[in-house]
């Protein structure tokens, strides 16, 4: 059994995800955030989403960063690339990409935004079950995962890896990044992960890692939103996150460089 972090009570769903992309923020509701107006001069709510947190309506800056650095080659794979943000950037760039989710919903707005920007004929999105990549084997020679190994519970973790091995060409490279050990526990989220997991996880499934370092995953909110509308224990955990110049909340993640084998 790999080593385990904080984990979440249940694992969130596919049919989860599809309901947040399409508007139902209760659907990700953790213990205590169940929302219900509070009387006049009683508690403040409970804090509920109102977005999806993970869409900042661009890529992730640790994944422009890799691109920048040239760490994108061949035909790339985003998978669990939920709304786009970041296929679509490797595209503008000039790569050749794939952008895959199980979410219906995430790609329907994908498509879209490929379409307003102009980058409809440079970018394929498709619905996918990460699990099965079916019609993908062996297609890949860099893959991104940005906040999707992070999850699924631990019994599932090889199997995705696997999967994504099959889709891969020898050689091809994985970037991997995922919430860390160190995201405090009272914030909502997905499961924690340590390195000994990931090294573990990765090694089985035929990638050989190439470095492992600690990184930060931008979220969509400010902490002044949680000030006022959030439990007590949500606004420590909030307070201990570092924040961009946007005043994005950052929380601890992993970034993972791994190669094909």
């Amino acid at each position: 059994m790999s080593e385990q972090a904080a984990q979440p009570s249940t694992p969130p769903r596919p049919s989860d995800f599809d309901a947040v992309y399409r508007g139902d923020f209760t659907a990700l509701a953790h213990p205590g955030q169940e929302s219900g107006a509070a009387e006049s001069g009683g508690a403040p709510p409970e804090f509920l989403l109102d977005r999806v947190p993970w869409d900042i309506g661009e890529a992730q800056p640790v994944v422009a960063e890799l691109e920048a650095s040239g760490q994108f080659s061949g035909d790339v794979l985003d998978i669990g690339c939920g709304p786009g943000e970041n296929t679509l950037m490797l595209a503008a760039g000039g790569h050749h990409t794939v952008g895959l989710d199980a979410s219906p919903a995430a790609i329907e707005i994908a498509r879209g935004r490929a379409g307003t920007r102009g980058l409809t004929k440079s970018v394929e999105f498709a619905v996918a079950d990460a699990f099965e990549l079916s019609g993908y084997a062996g297609r890949f020679d860099t893959v991104i995962d940005s906040a999707l190994y992070h999850c699924f519970p631990e019994e599932l973790r090889q199997n995705y890896t696997a999967s994504v091995h099959r889709a891969c060409r020898t050689g091809a490279r994985m970037h991997l990044l995922c919430f860390s050990d160190r995201v405090p526990e009272a914030f909502p989220g997905p499961y924690r992960i340590t390195e000994a997991n990931l090294r573990e996880n990765l090694a089985a499934t035929g990638w050989s890692i190439q470095n492992v370092r600690p990184a930060t995953y931008t979220t969509a909110f400010t902490r002044s939103e949680f000030e006022g509308r959030a439990p007590a224990p949500l606004v420590a955990a909030v307070a201990a996150l570092e924040s961009d110049g946007q005043g994005r909340l950052l929380a601890p993640a992993w970034l993972v460089t791994a190669e094909r084998v």
